[in-house]
């Protein structure tokens, strides 16, 4: 599909943009005093424009979700389909679509593993919101009404609402919002770079999983609803936990009769080189959120899979009291489906696992030439870039952030996108991405690494 191209007045936009338009995650004083945000306009395969028409690898596939590349027609046509045919109906009081009952098969025929039922919601925010309802509600069905606490990890991040960003961990969200809401808590990351000192990845891996039964016996197993864990920790830098890890937690969950949750808003569809980051990981979950790369981010839709344990005592209880006005949108889920089928069709998921997943793993490796480069972590096509002052002792740069934010402009200014997540960058590029566009994208970050390191150290 070739982009359409508008005429735009830059100026005026970015006028109002700074006027009226409050943007997330965002340092909004920042954006104000530099009146108004960075215009992009439209974009093709793995390459974004803003509106002067400068071009921008996109190591993020846009918010880790276009897994697909820009640019595809067929998804534009299913959804214009969709629309013309039902644009809309709720998937209350029993009424649904063809399209979303459709999905709803086809999510469960690609987890597998006994996850067989599907709830529908807009973004993982209220996906893993919808897991705080359902498991609290499931465990009350049971018999077990104390068993309500949530465990969660250091650099955990889950989303933006009240309950899912208390699933989370990080501090000045919660600083801002007076949370985490009682009942959450939080153990230290699988993170082997940062914190594992000397020790063997493995033995580390163990230990961390240890941790959460630590956590589970203080707090008390009957007191325990569920475990929560992203397969590898994407927004908190690309944390990709050792191998022993995430079976060992299985055991413990299995252990002491506490749900396992595996957040899979960044890691499923093909991310890692499997369909679901659990399977690349090796253990299985009880429930799966999902969003993104569901739609490749066409359209706002995200799931919630089940399994029969869980949903069980769910439909013989009568009503389920949660749900959005948008849940299972017709539209969102056609578009899911044909995205759903062109990953399939191209083999993006084989492609991953065997091509360009390692390919990426190797070239970015590559990087940790640089001086201020510490390590480079990878899984399929999930990158993480550690920046610090010192190589020998891990010491990072002060203030905490400051580099990463240095680096990350250093990328736009160099024609790529890749995001700073404290002292990591991260990157997540479109599945679709070529070797010839790995080679670039390399090139694109050692050059922006080169020039943060002299701006680093010449102090």
């Amino acid at each position: 599909m070739t982009a359409i191209r508008a005429n735009y007045d830059a100026a005026r936009l970015r006028r109002l943009d700074a006027a009226h338009h409050i943007h997330p995650f965002s340092n909004a004083t920042q954006v104000v005093a530099e009146g108004g945000g960075r215009l992009f306009a439209h974009a093709d395969g793995i390459y974004i424009y803003d509106v002067e028409n400068k071009r921008y690898l996109d190591g993020m596939a846009g918010l880790w979700c276009v897994n697909v590349g820009y640019g595809r027609e067929e998804l534009v046509e299913a959804a214009a389909r969709q629309m013309r045919e039902f644009p809309y109906y709720s998937s209350f009081f029993g009424g649904t679509t063809p399209p979303t009952v459709e999905l709803a098969a086809k999510l469960v025929e690609l987890l597998g593993h006994g996850l067989n039922h599907i709830l529908f919601a807009n973004s993982g925010s209220e996906a893993n919101d919808t897991v705080v309802r359902l498991v609290r509600h499931f465990w009350n069905l049971e018999g077990k009404p104390k068993k309500k606490a949530f465990i969660s990890r250091r650099f955990a991040y889950h989303g933006s609402t009240m309950a899912s960003a208390s699933l989370g961990n990080w501090g000045t969200m919660h600083e801002q919002a007076d949370l985490p809401l009682p009942g959450f808590h939080h153990v230290g990351a699988p993170y082997w770079y940062a914190e594992s000192g000397d020790r063997d990845p493995e033995a580390f891996g163990i230990a961390c999983a240890q941790a959460i039964e630590a956590k589970i016996l203080e707090l008390g197993a009957e007191n325990v609803a569920a475990v929560i864990g992203e397969p590898v920790q994407g927004a908190g830098g690309v944390i990709v936990p050792p191998k022993s890890y995430w079976p060992a937690v299985e055991k413990i969950c299995r252990k002491h009769d506490v749900l396992l949750v595996a957040d899979e808003v960044i890691c499923g569809f093909g991310r890692t080189g499997s369909w679901f980051g659990f399977e690349t990981l090796g253990f299985t979950p009880d429930i799966v959120t999902m969003a993104k790369g569901l739609s490749s981010g066409y359209q706002p839709i995200s799931a919630v899979a089940v399994s029969d344990r869980v949903a069980k005592p769910l439909l013989e209880a009568g009503y389920w009291l949660h749900g959005f006005t948008y849940s299972g949108h017709p539209v969102a889920a056609a578009v899911a489906l044909k995205n759903i089928e062109i990953i399939e069709r191209e083999n993006l998921v084989g492609k991953v696992a065997k091509e360009t997943g390692p390919y990426f793993a190797q070239r970015l490796k590559t990087l940790e030439q640089n001086p201020i480069v510490g390590e480079v972590r990878t899984m399929g096509l999930l990158g993480g870039i550690e920046l610090v002052a010192d190589k020998k002792t891990r010491r990072r740069f002060d203030p905490l952030g400051h580099a990463g934010t240095v680096c990350r402009e250093r990328c736009l200014a160099n024609g790529l996108i890749m995001r700073a997540s404290f002292e990591t960058m991260v990157l997540s590029p479109p599945l679709t991405i070529t070797k010839a566009q790995i080679d670039e994208l390399v090139t694109l970050a050692g050059r922006a690494l080169d020039e943060t390191a002299a701006e680093l150290l010449k102090r």
